[in-house]
């Protein structure tokens, strides 16, 4: 491992950068050398919009195998969620203190590369997950968010 920033991934987000890696190496960037000489044979370079566009698809492809197989290389897997404490990988029930919602929330904390809100999956750098890390069930913790400070209770760990 380099001297880098680790990227922690779950065995499931792992498993998804290489099977996207692949799809880029063996099938969308073949289909982009195949789509640069179909353009280039149509003549003229500088006005080919079609050459443009699949030299701009093909930096794109590049840059995301360069950015994947960094993070692949930098990687650290979640490996077992410690059910008495917060940590990567757990997911975890909350109550808000001092206000009306007495379904609270859940949220499964994963590394920053992994983080999907829409998923209820929170990133480890955010400030809600900051200020759960560590604590356990029962445990009332302050969120210091953009928004101002607030409190939760960690009602269960998963």
């Amino acid at each position: 491992m380099s001297d880098k920033k680790p990227i922690y991934l779950t065995q499931t987000g792992m498993d998804e950068l290489k099977q996207e890696l692949d799809e880029l190496i063996n099938v969308k960037r073949p289909a982009n050398i195949i789509a640069i000489k179909e353009a280039r044979a149509l003549g003229d370079l500088s006005e080919n919009a079609d050459y443009d566009s699949a030299r701009d698809e093909q930096a794109q492809i590049e840059g995301r195998i360069q950015k994947i197989e960094k993070m692949l290389e930098n990687a650290v897997i979640i490996e077992s969620v410690d059910k008495d404490k917060v940590g990567l990988g757990s997911t975890v029930q909350i109550q808000y203190i001092d206000e009306d919602d007495d379904e609270g929330d859940e949220y499964t904390i994963v590394g920053s590369q992994e983080a999907d809100p829409f998923a209820s999956k929170i990133s480890n750098e955010s400030p809600i997950a900051k200020a759960l890390l560590n604590n356990k069930v029962g445990d009332i913790v302050t969120v210091e968010s953009p928004n101002g400070a607030y409190q939760v209770k960690i009602t269960e760990i998963k």
